[in-house]
């Protein structure tokens, strides 16, 4: 199998990795409480972002695609910019059950909207062969919810300090700032037309 592999998709195996590296550094700042934990994570999720970039250009410079290499991408994503910013949310405190509905339906919907584009990237391409537009928010874009965890973080704001406090719905805890992570798995399974660059 990895006879058959694409320089491109070296790269996007490298997103994959940074993804779970965010993931297992996540973790780790649970049982430490260590924050350096909080930034090297987020910085695990940005350089996943950087090889998700290039993984694009570079597959599009040496004329290179393949289906197993979309499939990968997809799965490298949902990792890297699903997976890894739920967890990362969650180690900065949203622990309450509601805040795990919202992150869970968060991975859904970015799920969802890698599976929608997979299946209709060639519908969106017309005949130029190139798609011209996102249909909902990319799932990349969840480096803003990283970077805005990141600034918490070093605010002090994480834990039971968490931005906005928290709400008691019939004895279950939500926090008020898991709900931008509800508002962006949304954007991304919407409707909405996002041009690509």
């Amino acid at each position: 199998m990895i006879r058959d592999f694409h320089f491109a998709d070296w790269f996007t195996l490298a997103n994959a990795v940074c993804g779970t590296g965010a993931v297992l550094t996540s973790m780790t700042y649970l049982q430490t409480g260590d924050v350096s934990r909080i930034y090297a994570a987020g910085a695990a999720i940005l350089a996943a972002l950087v090889f998700d970039v290039l993984d694009g250009r570079i597959a599009r410079w040496r004329q290179t695609s393949s289906p197993m290499g979309r499939e990968l991408d997809s799965l490298a994503d949902v990792i890297s910019f699903g997976v890894a910013p739920a967890v990362l949310a969650y180690a900065c405190g949203m622990q309450g059950f509601l805040d795990r509905v919202v992150l869970a339906y968060f991975v859904a919907c970015g799920v969802s909207r890698l599976a929608r584009y997979n299946v209709t990237a060639d519908a969106l391409s017309g005949e130029s062969g190139k798609v011209t537009h996102f249909e909902g928010t990319p799932i990349p874009t969840s480096i803003v919810l990283v970077g805005m965890l990141t600034v918490a973080a070093y605010l002090g704001a994480i834990g039971e300090w968490l931005w906005f406090g928290e709400i008691d719905i019939a004895g279950f805890r939500l926090h008020l700032l898991a709900l931008v992570f509800a508002v962006s798995g949304s954007l991304m399974i919407s409707r909405i037309r996002i041009p690509k660059l």
